[in-house]
């Protein structure tokens, strides 16, 4: 009950101003479109005689949702979308596309940020939204088997009657999907605590780009008997396979939950007030996000509903959140670390969500900003992980770079894992701005060894740039994995793997 009031507010939908981007005239990655074969009636006959006539699209209006990301920045020319409603009619569908040269995009929630999910030219769109069932939940051992089209909230809500906690929270969970999740191993609020899902994750399902059914869904924690398979498809955005089912670990659903949310001077005392989080709190420690007072006015200014919660205003400011088996002494050892940090000058300001009500409005704040982000213009963003006493610097640059133009510069992001996400804000899209930022943003960031994905992935956004954080050697391992698994690269094709000239 606890962690479903922090829920309250969250999952807000936002449509974002950004840049729309069309099918290339050239690839992005991987094959050119004129190595596929090109869809015809017989193909649609087939397909019916699998799925039947509710579960293959056509119509044109029907598939606009399939062929346009959420936030309205991607589009493509689909001209089907196929929703199975099992495993084997997912490997039927791929053997045939195979056999074909069907060029096929998997889809879940269509929740991604970098347009990972969405046909760039008339690929077949492969739903996974009919396979939504829970299969298995194991109160013993702590785990759930699920379809990869089970909504993510379902999943939470499923754990939390049983007495656990869902490993992975996002903004999106009412719309986003299990399959989608792992496919783009997902990070979330609560990665500080659990891990990412390379961890979390015990067993996939997954179809090869032939058909074969890859079935490793298991439960068990333990097993050292070769290669660790499912660790191919954490990630791979669905080039490597089709994601039919999950099996994940659970934690227990903690007993207390206390959200602390403090203002800061300076990102040097962001820096200090996390390494003494860490200190202090170390086992009950669940999150500790940031955001500067640029997010802050631009979301007080756009989000409905939000309240600033302190009286006064800072530069920063920190969420830190704890949850544990003992609320006695969990909240004696939250308020004995705020009372250390405010007596050594590194806070300002701050305050203790009293109840679940103040809890789910300052999370209201901190998940609503991309939502005010989309009600206040266009938007850029960048989702990069960094070494942390650089990564402000990120920020301050990106400004100083944009000085002359009409752009807002906000950063939010997981402080606890090196996760700042840079946004820009301009009142109409600006090919200036935009100019400015790319590649820019992606060098800078190679400079300082990060990643130019920290938790969104590639999609068809980033793959020209995906050498600014791997290295050659690495993107030809990728290549030739791809290679392998599926040598026709029928599976979403143009995502994650820079072209190959």
């Amino acid at each position: 009950q606890a962690l479903t009031m922090l829920h309250v507010a969250r999952g807000c939908v936002a449509r974002l101003g950004a840049r729309v981007l069309r099918a290339p005239g050239r690839p992005l990655s991987g094959q050119s479109a004129a190595s596929y074969a090109k869809l015809v009636d017989s193909d649609v006959t087939y397909f019916r005689s699998i799925l039947g006539d509710n579960d293959v699209i056509t119509d044109a209006s029907a598939l606009e949702p399939y062929n346009t990301d959420w936030m309205k920045k991607y589009h493509g020319n689909s001209k089907l979308a196929l929703r199975p409603r099992s495993t084997q009619q997912v490997s039927q569908i791929l053997k045939h596309c195979n056999e074909r040269k069907l060029a096929v995009v998997p889809q879940g929630g269509n929740t991604g940020l970098v347009g990972g999910s969405v046909a760039v030219a008339d690929e077949v769109v492969l739903s996974l939204s009919g396979m939504d069932k829970i299969l298995a939940f194991d109160e013993f051992a702590g785990t759930v088997t699920v379809q990869a089209g089970a909504v993510l909230q379902a999943v939470q809500e499923k754990a939390e009657a049983h007495g656990y906690a869902f490993p992975l929270d996002l903004g999106a969970k009412g719309s986003c999907q299990i399959g989608g999740n792992v496919a783009t191993n997902a990070g979330g609020l609560r990665f500080l605590r659990f891990g990412s899902l390379h961890g979390t994750v015990l067993g996939i399902e997954a179809v090869l780009a032939d058909g074969t059914i890859i079935d490793n869904l298991s439960t068990l924690k333990k097993d050292n008997t070769g290669y660790d398979i499912k660790q191919l498809f954490i990630g791979s955005e669905g080039t490597l396979g089709v994601l039919t089912g999950v099996a994940i670990a659970l934690p227990k659903l903690p007993n207390s939950i206390q959200l602390a949310y403090l203002a800061l001077d300076s990102y040097a005392s962001v820096l200090k007030v996390f390494k003494e989080a860490k200190g202090h709190l170390a086992e009950i420690l669940s999150a500790v996000e940031f955001l500067d007072d640029q997010a802050l006015e631009l979301t007080l200014a756009h989000l409905h509903g939000a309240r600033n919660p302190l009286e006064t205003r800072a530069p920063f400011y920190m969420l830190i959140e704890v949850s544990g088996s003992n609320e006695e002494h969990d909240s004696a050892k939250l308020t004995g670390f705020l009372e250390h940090v405010m007596e050594a000058g590194m806070v300002s300001d701050g305050t203790l969500a009293a109840d679940s009500t103040q809890m789910a409005a300052v999370w209201h704040i901190r998940e609503g900003i991309s939502e005010a982000l989309s009600k206040a213009g266009a938007v850029y963003k960048y989702d990069i992980s960094l070494p942390l006493p650089e990564l402000y610097d990120l920020v301050t640059d990106t400004r100083a770079r944009l000085a002359d133009e009409d752009a807002n510069v906000v950063a939010f992001g997981h402080i606890g894992d090196g996760n700042v996400h840079l946004n820009i804000s301009t009142p109409t899209k600006s090919e200036s701005v935009f100019n400015k930022l790319e590649p820019w943003v992606f060098e800078w960031t190679q400079k300082r060894r990060g990643s130019i994905s920290a938790e969104h992935g590639v999609g068809v956004m980033k793959p020209k740039y995906v050498h600014l954080s791997k290295s050659k050697e690495s993107i030809e391992l990728m290549k030739k994995l791809k290679a392998v698994m599926d040598p026709n690269g029928i599976l979403n094709p143009y995502k994650v793997l820079p072209a190959t000239e």
